[in-house]
């Protein structure tokens, strides 16, 4: 989805990225742990799936640990198989 990317918003304080897209809003929640973020759910209403909306906040929320330092422990299903598709966030993969 074009520019989705740049919609996302982290809130550190809540552990979560959402985006809103034509009044839905879909998100990520992570929680902080030694070294690593372990993400638990991620969440797009059906009324907007289908957009690669859940794809970028993965995306989103593995960027960010990159630029944290960050490992990620993939807890929720979907950013488990989003590793499986992306090689190139292999080693965020605790």
């Amino acid at each position: 989805m074009t520019g989705i990317a740049d919609r996302i918003r982290h809130d550190a304080a809540a552990r979560r990225f959402s985006v809103v897209v034509d009044d839905e809003e879909g998100y990520l929640q992570y929680k902080a742990g030694e070294g690593a973020i372990v993400i638990t759910h991620t969440a797009v209403p059906e009324a907007i799936g289908g957009r690669g909306i859940a794809g970028a906040l993965v995306q989103a929320a593995l960027e960010y640990a990159r630029a944290a330092g960050l490992k990620v422990i993939p807890r929720c299903s979907y950013a488990a198989r989003y590793f499986d598709t992306h090689p190139e966030y292999a080693d965020l993969r605790e």
